[in-house]
């Protein structure tokens, strides 16, 4: 008997979309950026750019395996690239736009980069870069895609690394998560199965595409030939605008995506658009139980929450609406949607001794690039260990906080979300950030970092909101006001640059 095996290679997602279908337009590419835009691409030219960039890259001696590294915001040639790099065989590299040049500069040494394709906005990094090639997309397009050549056919491992996506380095050197062909193609696969994407789907790429590789949708959404309309800066108007214009049925980004769409609709004039149409997939910090009641109150849009890292490629959970929950009140049905979610088909999840909760999966990554001891520590026991807190209960999961997260207060733990949520469901406060601060009595004193809609609340209408609701040692010590937040390019708020000041000079973060 012949046993037959066929390796899962992130290259079949464009093959089918270009059998399928190839006069579909496949990407709307932003009109208004620094390189000239493509307009509307069909997925029969989405193909052959992806096969003129592995040609282009043919001609400059990039072997298998060799490292290309993108630094842009999105952009229709950031989207092709994820298979015209490891479409054939070459390892993807997507940068976080926002690094400085030594950030940037220590990235490519660190994973071997051969070629480092820049934003025109960004050019400026080549001088700053120790890597052989540095093209600039758009202006260097004629090498960047080899248009008179067919690319060379390396054959492809479903083991091999097909993308190297790097940890956002908030308190160490970033490191280099290794993602399989098989990694991506999996998730993908089982996001789009969750998200029950068709060829009706039109998805607006609200989230930064580099990040954890826009969560598998470049691949999951060409597979099943959906549309990809192309958004280069998040604005809440914008994005309602896209919407109403190309019929957008899906997008994600981080609950701070969401509270700017909600700004821009209050302002909107008629109906929101895509009510009853738009799903908002959010990820990246556990959103207010109030943001999930205006999304469905105010928009019309189903909220769905996924949880998930980098190095889980990402899908770890997912949390829809379910027919049970339709009856329920709306605070009781946010409430139900606000958990982190069930585990996706595959995901085996448990939560150790000590809290911290650990997952087995296809999704998991191949380990951190030239770091054995790290990979081993991560992937101690045959579990990923997320570094995260968290419960479960009735198949769901819940995330309590990033182990570092947690607020140790007079010899209790204390969840820095569960007082966001508490001061967040307060009318006049726009969003929260829970902070642990050196205490000579308490040890950490629990202090809000708060952003004000109005001036109609002073630091003890905050204090006292919380009584209502929280356990005393859990309400905040100390509350102060800002004008903003600090932000990672994908939506998360940096409790780590909200923390410095108070830390400063300390050897050690725990008091």
């Amino acid at each position: 008997m012949i046993a037959m095996f066929v390796d899962l290679a992130v290259r079949d997602f464009l093959d089918r979309a270009e059998l399928v279908y190839p006069d579909r337009v496949g990407i709307v590419d932003e009109p208004r950026q620094p390189a000239p835009s493509w307009g509307a691409v069909t997925y029969r030219d989405v193909a052959r750019l992806a096969r003129a960039q592995a040609a282009g890259l043919d001609g400059l001696g990039v072997p298998a395996g060799g490292r290309v590294a993108i630094v842009s915001q999105n952009a229709a040639r950031l989207l092709v690239s994820f298979f015209g790099v490891s479409g054939w065989g070459r390892v993807l590299v997507p940068v976080n736009f926002r690094l400085t040049a030594p950030e940037v500069d220590h990235i490519v040494r660190d994973s071997g980069t051969e070629v480092l394709l820049l934003d025109p906005e960004l050019a400026h990094l080549r001088e700053a870069t120790t890597a052989k090639h540095v093209l600039v997309l758009g202006e260097d397009d004629d090498t960047i895609f080899d248009r008179a050549h067919e690319p060379i056919e390396h054959p492809i491992a479903e083991s091999a690394t097909a993308t190297l996506n790097y940890t956002s380095g908030t308190t160490a050197r970033p490191k280099g998560v290794q993602l399989t062909h098989r990694n991506l193609w999996l998730n993908a696969v089982v996001f789009g199965l969750h998200l029950a994407l068709t060829d009706d789907d039109v998805l607006l790429h609200t989230l930064p595409m580099f990040h954890a590789n826009g969560w598998g949708l470049p691949y999951a959404l060409t597979g099943v030939g959906g549309r990809h309309v192309v958004l280069r800066k998040v604005d809440g108007a914008e994005i309602l605008h896209r919407i109403d214009r190309h019929g957008v049925t899906l997008l994600c980004g981080a609950p701070a995506v969401v509270s700017a769409v909600l700004d821009a609709a209050s302002a909107w004039d008629g109906p929101v658009p895509g009510r009853g149409r738009v799903r908002v997939v959010v990820a990246g910090a556990p959103p207010p139980t109030r943001l999930i009641e205006r999304t469905d109150e105010e928009l019309g849009w189903e909220f769905v929450q996924i949880y998930g890292l980098t190095e889980t490629s990402p899908l770890l959970t997912v949390n829809r609406m379910r027919a049970e929950w339709r009856d329920l009140d709306p605070l009781r049905r946010a409430r139900r949607l606000g958990r982190a979610g069930a585990p996706a088909l595959g995901v085996r999840l448990r939560v150790a001794d000590d809290g911290e909760v650990l997952t087995r999966t296809n999704h998991n990554l191949d380990g951190y690039w030239d770091k054995p001891e790290e990979t081993a520590r991560a992937l101690a026991g045959g579990w990923f260990h997320t570094g995260d807190g968290g419960s479960l209960a009735d198949g769901y999961l819940t995330i309590s906080d990033r182990k570092k997260d947690v607020i140790v207060s007079g010899g209790e733990n204390v969840s820095s979300i569960e007082v966001e949520d508490a001061l967040t469901a307060h009318p006049a406060v726009r969003e929260a950030a829970v902070i642990g601060i050196p205490d000579d009595t308490w040890g950490e004193l629990v202090t809000a970092i708060v952003v004000l809609e109005d001036d109609t609340a002073t630091a003890d209408d905050l204090v006292a909101h919380c009584r209502e609701r929280l356990a005393g040692f859990k309400c905040p010590r100390r509350v102060e006001f800002t004008d903003a937040l600090p932000r990672t390019a994908t939506g998360k708020i940096e409790k780590y640059a909200l923390r410095e000041p108070f830390w400063k000079g300390r050897e050690k973060r725990v008091n």
